[in-house]
């Protein structure tokens, strides 16, 4: 089947929490936070849909010249092919396209595809955050400067 990429709306909420919850059951969103986050115009969200189901989404926050990964998050029978890649390359483009300097994510350290895949994006570790999520788990905070012109 084919995946196709298109904004996030107010419909798709209530399965971007369950997929959230899914994913990530110990700081999953609740729907109030979803619905904040679409409704600030600088925030910029993307959903992956295959037949008719939401298999991904993810989302990016800007402030000034900077922007933030806000999540990204991928239904585990659907991962490994490559929609957060996708996802993601869509948003940074659009943050790029507006003058974004800089982008930053916050990931666990331990999800080394995760990693791996952001590095493969440009972004760079600058810091960690101990006991950053509720399990306890250390953050590896990320740096994406914008690609120079032609590069």
């Amino acid at each position: 089947m084919t995946v196709t990429y298109r904004p996030l709306r107010w419909w798709d909420l209530s399965a971007a929490r369950e997929l959230e919850r899914g994913l990530f059951p110990s700081d999953a969103w609740t729907v109030e936070q979803f619905w904040s986050e679409l409704a600030q115009p600088s925030r910029t969200y993307v959903a992956a849909v295959e037949a008719e189901r939401l298999v991904a989404y993810a989302g990016l926050s800007r402030v000034g010249t900077d922007a933030d990964i806000q999540t990204v998050a991928v239904a585990t029978d659907q991962q490994g092919r490559g929609l957060a890649r996708t996802m993601l390359q869509h948003l940074l483009e659009g943050a790029d396209a507006i003058g974004v300097t800089h982008t930053f994510l916050e990931v666990r350290a331990d999800n080394v595809p995760a990693l791996r895949l952001y590095a493969s994006l440009g972004f760079e570790e600058i810091s960690r955050r101990p006991r950053y999520y509720a399990d306890g788990s250390d953050a590896v905070i990320m740096r994406r400067p914008r690609p120079q012109a032609g590069s």
